[in-house]
């Protein structure tokens, strides 16, 4: 979700879920070593609970790392061992970090000694080819051995040879059935799944074997879904919240970030294009959203702009 689940996404995904766990992009400790860092961790309160991500593998920058994760408020530090990207495998992180486990093991060790924040791992099914039950078994023994006692598993290989990140979100098949096999193996450690989810049935059916699910483009594509999650899963009762709230509430932070930090509602307003999808007039209302000729306007004229009804004129251009 790198480039997409910015503090401006998780702001207005928090509108949609008071309850799920939201996790930043994957930030590598390169760039908090020797970089903006603010720029990096700064997010904002309403975004409790709050994980953020991190890639890298040497042991002693993430324990750096996850020290700066405590400071700055995060509830959770991650460990990125999922992206199957050539350019993160240049980095020798990410996916390919499964090839070595005592690695990991000692990353996760290293973390853990420097911050009392919950340390957690994602990671596939397997790399490449390699699609025994045991490769799988032998990276979560070994990492849990060093303390990590939660495991998010993207239930597919990764390919780190001739596939793109996209077509390694398609092409290699799910396996439920291997990350169920983990939870039976290891009862006393939580695990959630990733992978092709697109509803609360699937979900819930997930729920009664494993402990947690996590959707990532779904979530992102789809965000009303996310409305219903609080009642759905978290045993709430459903809130009287409408897509013109999120929207309204989405154009006051928008002004606040204009005014605080001087960032333009353009720069903001892509993550929530999804919002109407499935609706009359939802490609309007995007193409308003996204008509960078308005960005000189005030976000609540240009919500009202996208709600008017269109003249016959346009209609009919």
């Amino acid at each position: 979700m790198m480039d997409w689940t910015d503090r401006h996404c998780r702001y207005f995904h928090r509108l949609l879920s008071r309850r799920a766990l939201l996790y930043t992009e994957m930030v590598t400790t390169g760039a908090l070593l020797h970089g903006d860092v603010p720029r990096h961790l700064r997010f904002n309160t309403e975004e409790h609970p709050v994980a953020l991500q991190l890639g890298g593998s040497e042991p002693a920058d993430l324990a750096h790392c996850a020290q700066l994760a405590e400071q700055w408020g995060y509830d959770e530090v991650n460990l990125n061992c999922g992206c199957p990207s050539e350019r993160v495998q240049r980095g020798a992180f990410g996916a390919c970090l499964m090839a070595e486990p005592q690695l990991v093991a000692d990353c996760v060790k290293a973390m853990g000694g420097a911050t009392r924040l919950p340390v957690t791992v994602k990671h596939r099914i397997g790399i490449d080819k390699i699609e025994r039950y045991e490769f799988v078994r032998e990276f979560v023994q070994r990492v849990a051995d060093a303390g990590c006692t939660t495991f998010i598993v993207h239930a597919r290989n990764a390919w780190l040879k001739g596939l793109s990140p996209k077509e390694n979100r398609e092409i290699p098949p799910l396996r439920y059935e291997l990350v169920h096999r983990l939870k039976h193996e290891f009862p006393h450690l939580t695990i959630s799944i990733n992978g092709g989810f697109v509803d609360n049935d699937a979900v819930q059916q997930q729920l009664r074997l494993l402990d947690g699910v996590m959707v990532g483009r779904e979530a992102y594509h789809n965000p009303w879904w996310l409305a219903q999650w609080d009642a759905e899963f978290f045993g709430e009762e459903q809130r009287e919240l409408t897509r013109e709230d999120v929207e309204a509430a989405m154009c006051d932070y928008m002004v606040r970030e204009a005014a605080e930090h001087g960032t333009s509602w353009y720069s903001i307003a892509r993550h929530m294009l999804g919002l109407r999808n499935g609706l009359p007039g939802a490609r309007r209302w995007r193409q308003v959203w996204s008509d960078h000729r308005l960005k000189h306007l005030p976000p609540h004229e240009v919500m009202a702009m996208a709600a008017a009804r269109p003249s016959l004129a346009e209609a009919t251009s």
